[in-house]
């Protein structure tokens, strides 16, 4: 059974992100975008309750993952900018087999990220 899960670490303090809010769109061929979930990051920086999706709510297509960074690091009192280098994270990406597993981990501070497929 297929599933999309996600993972954010705060790497400038060196810890889960919990707490970021995290919204999960699927892209349609016309260019809009349909919501699929809105959601906050539990304590380890991850989703309560399993996966974003999985099963049949797993389909072949194009999804984003968007990221609320800057309102994140502000909550912990990190001092920033008042336009922040890093705001949101927009990670767009496809997904081809629905009956594998897609894991987007996302490494974050206020001035940098990185991600790749995860395991």
């Amino acid at each position: 059974m297929g599933r999309l899960s996600t993972h954010v670490l705060d790497t400038a303090n060196g810890c889960p992100a919990g707490g970021m809010q995290v919204r999960l769109l699927r892209l349609q061929a016309d260019g809009s975008t349909q919501e699929l979930r809105r959601l906050t990051l539990n304590e380890d920086g991850r989703t309560d309750g399993g996966p974003l999706l999985e099963g049949e709510a797993l389909q072949r297509g194009r999804y984003r993952l968007v990221f609320s960074v800057a309102p994140y690091f502000r909550a912990r009192g990190t001092a920033m900018p008042e336009v922040p280098f890093v705001d949101e994270v927009p990670l767009d990406f496809g997904i081809d087999d629905p009956g594998a597993h897609y894991h987007v981990p996302l490494l974050v501070s206020p001035w940098s990220f990185s991600t790749y497929r995860g395991s």
